[in-house]
């Protein structure tokens, strides 16, 4: 009986609702041009129900541009992990585009008549939104060529910016796969990953080539606590169990 007070409280913890993203709590960990697909980490847990947009349309600084396509993704009943790996896939095809958690669909915007990505100057920009052409937070993007041409847009008023939640593959004529190769263990924390996700030193770049059905690294990200961390938590454990041993 001394013990439910002490379990009590742990279920309590572990069920804390996550908190909304924010910019850099998705990131981009590969993304393929032939195939029609990417894949993300989350550095943050996702919340159920949760529903953020993609674009392959160009942000102009105040507004995306028409021509190209949305997509809306809802994270499910269930909140996701930090360190998850997500996969998008065959995004350009209407009955088999799919994400590997969750549900992912084509947002309903007159207009969206291309749906799949181009090797040669695209973007895809990851957001929060009213709707998907009313963002409101940004969370991540990525360029198969570089951000700032007219084919990828900018970053401008997204609060992203490279290698802070925004990749330029840097290709001069594109990239049809690319995938984050860096540590997916040893850091402290989750948000640690952010810079070395954002670093193109940690990313292979395959340029031009048949990459149709190569499927991203989907390991996941973990993070070890620092020592100290683990201290406060065996001291916050330790607390409610005196609590409760005095209850009792």
């Amino acid at each position: 009986m001394r013990l439910k007070p002490l379990v009590l409280s742990l279920a309590a913890l572990a069920a804390l609702p996550a908190s909304a993203l924010t910019t850099g709590d998705l990131a981009f960990t590969a993304v393929n041009a032939d195939e029609d697909g990417w894949a993300m980490v989350a550095l943050a847990g996702i919340a159920a129900n949760t529903t953020v947009y993609f674009t392959d349309n160009e942000w102009n600084g105040t507004a995306f541009n028409t021509g190209e396509s949305y997509h809306a993704w809802t994270s499910g009943a269930a909140p996701i992990a930090a360190g998850t790996v997500i996969r998008f896939s065959n995004i350009d095809n209407a009955t088999t585009l799919a994400a590997s958690v969750g549900t992912l669909a084509r947002a309903s915007v007159s207009g969206s008549t291309n749906f799949g990505l181009s090797q040669s100057e695209d973007a895809v920009y990851a957001y929060l939104g009213s709707s998907a052409t009313a963002p409101t937070t940004f969370l991540a993007a990525i360029a198969t060529t570089s951000f700032g041409i007219a084919a990828t847009g900018v970053l401008t008023n997204t609060g992203l910016a490279i290698g802070a939640g925004a990749i330029n593959l840097g290709v001069s004529t594109g990239s049809d796969f690319a995938q984050y190769t860096g540590p997916r263990s040893g850091q402290a924390s989750f948000g640690a990953y952010k810079s070395l996700v954002g670093n193109l030193a940690n990313w292979t770049v395959m340029g031009d080539g048949s990459f149709a059905t190569t499927a991203p690294d989907m390991t996941a990200i973990t993070a070890v606590p620092e020592p100290e961390t683990y201290a406060l938590m065996l001291a916050g454990l330790a607390a409610v169990g005196l609590l409760a041993r005095r209850r009792a």
